[in-house]
């Protein structure tokens, strides 16, 4: 059995990253006014940003810090029920529902992970399983 708890620990520190980062760009919403394209207000009404290329404004603003928060503590519950199963998930898995409930949601875990691959402290034995 492995605990894959490096790969826990990991997943929540980049997640924390994130959550700094977001809350230090103002945790709020953005949006993209109709009648000046290529700018994000936030909810103030000031300039988040001012862009020239289209569509960077509609994806800015897509990516506001609000969303980024809730993301984030969707994959925080993720993240919390694989740590009670982690021990479960292993390469040849017993046949009953917990070992299922583990590799299912270590598959999800590493895909959580595998959005950093280029972390240095991403491990390769971390990639998603059941790869087609």
């Amino acid at each position: 059995m492995t605990d894959n708890s490096d790969m826990i620990d990991f997943v929540r520190a980049r997640l924390a990253e994130e959550e700094r980062i977001a809350q230090a760009a103002g945790g709020d919403s953005w949006r993209c006014p109709a009648d000046v394209p290529g700018e994000v207000h936030d909810r103030s009404g000031g300039i988040a940003f001012s862009v020239r290329n289209f569509g960077f404004d509609q994806h800015i603003a897509f990516q506001d810090p609000a969303r980024t928060m809730r993301r984030i503590e969707t994959s925080r519950v993720l993240l919390n029920e694989y740590a009670e199963v982690a021990g479960l998930d292993t390469d040849r898995p017993d046949q009953d529902f917990r070992s299922g409930r583990a590799v299912g949601l270590g598959f999800a875990v590493r895909q959580l992970a595998a959005e950093h691959a280029g972390h240095p402290g991403y491990r390769a034995r971390w990639l998603p399983r059941f790869i087609q």
